[in-house]
């Protein structure tokens, strides 16, 4: 063998790179906003289905906000109130 084909074209490791990221990226948000969820079942017991869907559209950055607010959560009127301020 040449040797010719052993490597990809630099286009094509970037794109896989970049999804590579963007997948890292997605994990951690969605392993945020799983334990958040968990905490706030645990904290609030049942969480209303317009609040959830709330959440579900949170950045990470917003999610991780969440996590540490819901510590002084003690009522659903809580976190509605937290939601709506974000």
């Amino acid at each position: 063998m040449l040797g010719l084909g052993t490597q990809e074209p630099r286009a094509i490791r970037e794109a896989k790179a970049e999804a590579w990221t963007q997948a890292e990226a997605k994990g951690r948000e969605e392993e945020a906003r799983s334990l958040v969820l968990r905490l706030l079942n645990r904290r609030l017991r049942k969480i209303p289905k317009q609040l959830l869907a709330k959440i579900e559209k949170l950045s990470l950055v917003q999610t991780e906000a969440l996590g540490e607010a819901l510590l002084d959560f003690t009522t659903v009127t809580d976190l509605k109130t937290w939601l709506h301020d974000q």
